[in-house]
């Protein structure tokens, strides 16, 4: 007969016990992916009772929107602290990236077992997808990039390029001869993408001089 999960007092918080749900739950899809992460794990690591999992949640669809809601709004808090030049947000999401895998394997998991069909909460996650094209848009027209690229081409690129290497640890090392882990790649791979990010300016003698209103 299985032991009762052990609980404390933070469990009585519920903002508390909604966070280590929330926190217990991207370990978990991160290392098994939606098909085959299970509730009673997540409640467990939590140190809940599965039936409290469901109360905040609803099940494990429910618990799978709040954590990528959660991660989405995370984000979006951090971009809105970056200039927009593409010499600072590259490297910034690439370190953002080396710090939180667990994001990134759950994305994996994710394109794995959808096979490029619509996800949980597409509808959501491409209104955030809009935003940032918007926001790429923005910078086009203040000089920060080329207007000669498509906006879409251009966040695709610099998702690829930040979080490439952390998703596929294996041929970082191969290429690299390094851990993607290894914190002299990660200082190597940083000053790359602030060089490369030349690639994405307007061409010489052709930046739009930016106006500020007085």
């Amino acid at each position: 007969m299985a032991r009762p999960v052990k609980t404390d007092s933070s469990a009585r918080n519920p903002q508390r016990t909604r966070e280590r749900i929330l926190s217990a739950a991207l370990k978990e899809f991160a290392a098994n992916g939606f098909a085959g992460a299970r509730v009673d794990m997540i409640a467990r690591s939590a140190k809940i009772n599965k039936r409290m999992l469901y109360h905040y949640f609803g099940g494990k669809e429910g618990l799978f929107k709040a954590v990528l809601r959660r991660k989405i709004s995370e984000r979006r808090a951090l971009g809105e602290n970056l200039s927009g030049d593409p010499a600072e947000t590259l490297p910034f999401w690439f370190e953002t990236a080396c710090k939180d895998t667990n994001w990134v394997r759950m994305l994996e998991w994710e394109a794995l077992q959808n096979n490029g069909q619509k996800v949980i909460d597409e509808k959501q996650r491409l209104a955030a997808v809009a935003r940032g094209l918007g926001r790429i848009r923005q910078r086009q027209t203040r000089g920060l990039v080329s207007r000669e690229l498509d906006p879409r081409h251009v966040m695709l690129t610099m998702r690829s390029l930040t979080m490439f290497p952390v998703a596929f640890p294996q041929l970082t090392r191969m290429i690299m001869g390094q851990s993607v882990f290894d914190s002299k790649f990660q200082k190597e791979r940083a000053a790359f993408l602030k060089k490369f990010a030349a690639a994405f300016r307007p061409a010489h003698g052709h930046r739009i001089p930016i106006k500020f209103v007085k």
